[in-house]
């Protein structure tokens, strides 16, 4: 397996596909004290740094093959102001001093589908330009989970920066022959059926689209429900209600739209049914909703890993020699 530091570890999303992919994570950077616990009860051996990535020295894992993460979106989300590089929670400077101490051969950022947006051109251009002076060839693009078997419209970005004498290894992952994901009925019938809810079968039945974006809040906004107005009324056309997470399935007479758990949440963002989230329901719910579904990082953590795994050829004396 390759090394990788990730940074903005979250709940670990990204950090568990990228583990499926090949790589083993010498340190997490987290500030979320319940976010830290999900990292350190699932993966007891992980390295969890809980705290600020400001202060984060990231020169004694000098050498990692890949620094990730999945840097902060409101600075670029529409749901906010999108004041970019002015924004106190931009934490792109933070990384990329980071990537510059720990000199990987590859970089993999993700955000939210904003970042793309025109009035970030410069922005983009700037971290292209300050990625390049430090040896890599940067490139992104907007992946949707649903491409992914992920059964949720969940557009986000990836950004990938490769290390010059390895870029032209890298592509993207291809999705044109992907399998449609499930819908929420097929990817969830076990589970609200989990109590012996007799109307499962019909509840099923209705709920045969993938799921609308999982919004996940902030600290200051947004609680354990499915998102706004807009977002609950695409919840309730899948006969779900929105309006709150419950903490168990229906019971067996249940009349109704049901809420969902935060384990099957997770699920429609990819997880593992055994990944467990630490604390409440409030931030065991926001942990999940602001993750980056683990397939799509899979996907395109395999890449990059292709990519600085190649063998290189090189010319000695009229021959050709293969190195690594």
């Amino acid at each position: 397996m390759l090394s990788s530091l990730e940074l903005c570890a979250g709940a670990g999303g990204q950090a568990l596909g990228l583990e499926k992919a090949g790589f083993d994570h010498e340190c997490l950077v987290e500030i979320d004290r319940h976010a830290c616990r999900t990292l350190r009860a699932n993966r007891p051996k992980w390295n969890v740094f809980e705290g600020d990535m400001e202060p984060f020295d990231a020169r004694p894992y000098h050498g990692v093959e890949l620094v990730a993460g999945g840097l902060p979106c409101p600075p670029f989300s529409k749901a906010g102001k999108q004041l970019g590089r002015t924004d106190e929670r931009n934490m792109f400077p933070n990384a990329l001093r980071i990537v510059d101490e720990a000199r990987p051969k590859a970089v993999m950022f993700e955000n939210v589908r904003g970042f793309l947006d025109a009035v970030f051109d410069d922005y983009r251009t700037q971290i292209r330009g300050s990625l390049k002076k430090l040896g890599y060839v940067t490139d992104w693009r907007l992946l949707n989970a649903s491409e992914f078997g992920v059964p949720q419209l969940r557009p986000r970005v990836a950004i990938v920066a490769i290390r010059s004498d390895f870029a032209d290894k890298f592509s993207w992952p291809d999705t044109s022959g992907a399998n449609p994901p499930p819908t929420v009925g097929e990817a969830l019938r076990d589970l609200m059926a989990e109590r012996g809810w007799l109307g499962v079968r019909a509840w099923a039945n209705r709920a045969d689209e993938i799921a609308p974006t999982i919004v996940g809040g902030s600290h200051k906004h947004g609680g354990p429900d499915l998102g706004p107005t807009r977002a609950r009324r695409a919840w309730a056309g899948l006969g779900v209600n929105g309006s709150t997470v419950a903490e168990h399935a229906p019971e067996r007479d249940f009349v109704g739209m049901p809420r969902l758990t935060v384990r099957m949440v997770a699920r429609l963002q990819g997880f593992p049914d055994e990944w467990r989230f630490e604390g409440a329901k409030t931030p065991a719910y926001r942990q999940v909703g602001n993750a980056f579904p683990p397939p799509v990082a899979q996907a395109v953590g395999q890449r990059i890993l292709q990519a600085i795994s190649a063998r290189k050829s090189v010319g000695v004396r009229g021959r050709q020699l293969r190195l690594l």
